[in-house]
């Protein structure tokens, strides 16, 4: 039995989440899906241009998983640059490096993903409320547990 996928951190979620060539229509294109964790590996090396070291330890993975990752994104951007596929970022296996949360009065604010796994806030830091839930990333993939945090996959 393989072992199972470990969760890549991911601490920016895309706001436009398709690409497709001008002027043809989506119903003729090819389609290429980007994971988030593949678009979060495109954004910590080539738009941050942190190393590789640098940019698994953010990911909170190693780096010859991280190499991998970053193959794999580069691979399917070629491809529907050169091939004029459209470009859809969904899914993937990741967990928010950063959550927000929301008391029921409707305060809301962000804490690392670690310290709401380790110590989960106990009241709003504004009303004082007790009642707290997080705020899931909508539309990229059903929320899961993932070895104490949010998993997204898809």
């Amino acid at each position: 039995m393989p072992r199972p996928i470990k969760c890549r951190r991911v601490a920016f979620l895309p706001n436009i989440k398709y690409f497709k060539p001008a002027g043809i229509p989506l119903r003729i294109l090819g389609e290429i899906k980007l994971p988030v964790d593949e678009a979060e590996a495109i954004r910590l090396k080539d738009l941050k241009g942190l190393d590789q070291g640098e940019s698994a330890a953010e990911m909170n993975i190693s780096r010859p998983t991280f190499q991998r990752i970053l193959a794999s994104a580069r691979h399917k951007i070629a491809d529907a640059l050169l091939n004029g596929n459209a470009i859809r970022v969904e899914g993937g296996s990741y967990e928010m490096a950063s959550s927000r949360l929301r008391c029921r009065n409707g305060h809301e604010w962000e804490a690392p993903l670690e310290e709401i796994i380790n110590q989960p806030p106990d009241n709003c830091p504004v009303c004082q409320t007790e009642s707290i839930e997080m705020i899931l990333p909508a539309e990229h993939g059903r929320a899961r547990k993932c070895w104490g945090g949010i998993h997204n996959k898809t």
